[in-house]
């Protein structure tokens, strides 16, 4: 296992790193909405926007998945909850929702477990992996239209990220992964379309072409 991006892969990384990165200028929100992944830094991220006032009330989204049923065994959102108050968030200040088990039930779960408490954003901030950004935008403003979607990650380089998870064939894998679902969920109902540079394009077929492809569907 390394936690360097190879040479010979690194442009074509990198920009598949940049263009999931949605640049939004962060902005205060109704809601904050920790997306459930192997990155405990989502909770940390979202802590700190907590902090800065970015908004007042977190919704931690996710159960398990097969890569984070080890690290997490009571649940993504519960460990992050837990990883959250530690750092100083309010308990009160915290709905976790434990049942969702990918990006899209992650936000139809998020808004009715808030409509039961009577809460009715008119926008919200998705804070997740870097290189999630595109898919969970695009997700959301398919499935819930009528807020307003800012993204958030962790500012950090692509080296410095890969280092933190100490495995750049997990990182990689899941960046193509993701890269993928963004041509073609929308053609499954599960997203709205996003504009994808040729260069873009390229990037991951090379890398998929390297072997790239545990998370492909």
């Amino acid at each position: 296992m390394t936690s360097e991006v190879p040479d010979e892969l690194y442009a074509d990384v990198m920009t598949l790193w940049e263009y999931h990165n949605m640049h939004h200028e962060l902005r205060p929100c109704d809601v904050g909405i920790g997306l459930g992944s192997h990155d405990l830094g989502v909770a940390t991220y979202t802590a700190e926007l907590f902090h800065a006032g970015m908004f007042t009330c977190i919704v931690f989204s996710g159960a398990n998945a097969p890569t984070t049923i080890e690290r997490f065994p009571r649940g993504e959102a519960e460990h992050y909850r837990e990883h959250a108050i530690s750092l100083g968030v309010p308990a009160g200040s915290i709905i976790t929702e434990t049942r969702s088990t990918n990006t899209g039930e992650n936000i139809e779960f998020t808004r009715k477990i808030l409509a039961e408490r009577d809460i009715h954003p008119s926008s919200v901030m998705l804070i997740s992996r870097p290189y999630q950004q595109r898919r969970a935008y695009a997700t959301c403003r398919k499935l819930w239209p009528a807020v307003d979607v800012t993204c958030a990650s962790q500012i950090m380089s692509l080296t410095n990220y890969v280092k933190e998870i100490g495995d750049v064939d997990r990182v990689v894998n899941m960046i193509v992964g993701d890269t993928q679902r963004i041509i073609e969920y929308p053609k499954r109902g599960y997203a709205i379309p996003q504009e994808m540079p040729a260069e873009v394009n390229d990037a991951y077929l090379r890398l998929v072409s390297a072997g790239y492809t545990s998370r492909l569907i």
